[in-house]
């Protein structure tokens, strides 16, 4: 035998038609064993599982799937670059509740985000069951996409579709309470940290999370008497280095606010680094409220104060509500809203007396 030979016979892998010989039985038993034992004597299938397990036999992933018909796969979909998704401590949070309750189920988790540039791209590749989306607006061309093919969907923190199930949380009353809180300590003067792009947030998807949380500030500071210019409102990718990159921007434009209303805790983080950069003292000179509450939040020196959402339970109640309608339990599309609330920490304090500062 030649060494080529000897070679390839160590390194083959068995194949199916290997264990239907040694276990006695067609190919086609071989693959009801693994991917429909109930159409088989118990005693069968298992007798041929164990002949497998012997010689060292797997069915292929690919193959298997196409016969069951089924990934057991589900899909994480959001419309940014994984490696901005990633930078933002939210996505770790609301991923944990995910997989808590992926993994009960049995079911593997798949991340699709834009592959070289598209989206859609990404979505055609995907082989999943269903999908879990993020952040998508209700006319972003990708979700009539997953629509019309058919694939299972539960939209996290979108506008709402009526025929889609979705899971959001009240982003406008938890706004309207950041914002009332540093009115309580009698501040006026306000930069909003924003975390879409400004053509979002001024109408493109009125419904979508960085217009309901500019709705509840804008009420919460009407109510109270004071204006919020579009000057104030400057916008950054929910990152550290973005939210110091977008105070920065608004503090070197001549903005001189006594408060920040950051969109969220990583953008608040980065916004109380770019004000120590520029000799500003949290919350003696300014006050800081971030949303979400992520760990960051409690260990940023000084602690933020943000708006508390159930961020793992949210994630967790997307994928129990994906495989409810994968295994045909849910009738209706369910739209749920989980509260808000208010955790007061060390970054906010009351209004300096003296705003004048050099620059």
């Amino acid at each position: 035998m030649r060494v080529d030979d000897r070679v390839n016979q160590l390194v083959r892998r068995p194949t199916i038609s290997d264990v239907a010989s040694a276990a006695g039985v067609s190919k086609t038993a071989v693959s009801f064993a693994f991917n429909q034992p109930g159409r088989l004597a118990p005693n069968t299938a298992s007798r041929i599982r164990s002949v497998a397990d012997t010689l060292g036999y797997r069915p292929h992933p690919v193959a298997r799937m196409l016969t069951q018909g089924r990934t057991r796969s589900i899909g994480i979909l959001t419309p940014q670059a994984l490696a901005i998704v990633f930078e933002n401590p939210y996505f770790g949070t609301f991923n944990a509740g995910v997989a808590v309750a992926a993994e009960a189920a049995g079911y593997a988790l798949h991340f699709i985000s834009p592959l070289q540039g598209s989206l859609a791209r990404a979505v055609g590749r995907a082989t999943v069951d269903g999908v879990v989306a993020v952040g998508l607006s209700a006319d972003h061309p990708e979700v009539e996409q997953i629509r019309r093919a058919g694939l299972p969907m539960v939209l996290v923190d979108s506008s709402a579709l009526p025929d889609q199930p979705s899971i959001e949380v009240d982003d406008e009353g938890g706004a309207r309470l950041a914002a009332e809180h540093l009115v309580g300590l009698g501040h006026r003067a306000f930069v909003v940290l924003s975390i879409a792009p400004s053509e979002r947030v001024s109408g493109e998807d009125p419904d979508g999370v960085p217009a309901r949380r500019l709705r509840g500030y804008r009420a919460a500071l009407a109510a109270a008497g004071i204006a919020l210019p579009d000057e104030a409102i400057v916008t950054s990718e929910a990152t550290i280095p973005g939210g110091a990159a977008s105070f920065a921007e608004a503090w070197d434009a001549g903005q001189r606010p006594t408060a920040v209303l950051a969109m969220s805790d990583a953008t608040a983080v980065g916004a109380m680094r770019a004000a120590r950069e520029r000799g500003l003292s949290v919350p003696g000179d300014i006050s800081v409220v971030g949303f979400d509450d992520v760990d960051l939040a409690r260990f940023a020196d000084p602690a933020l104060t943000t708006i508390h959402q159930p961020i793992a339970r949210k994630g967790e109640q997307a994928v129990r509500l994906l495989i409810a309608i994968l295994g045909g339990d849910a009738a209706e599309p369910i739209h749920e809203t989980l509260a808000t609330r208010l955790v007061a920490r060390a970054s906010t304090g009351p209004a300096p007396i003296d705003r004048r500062r050099a620059d």
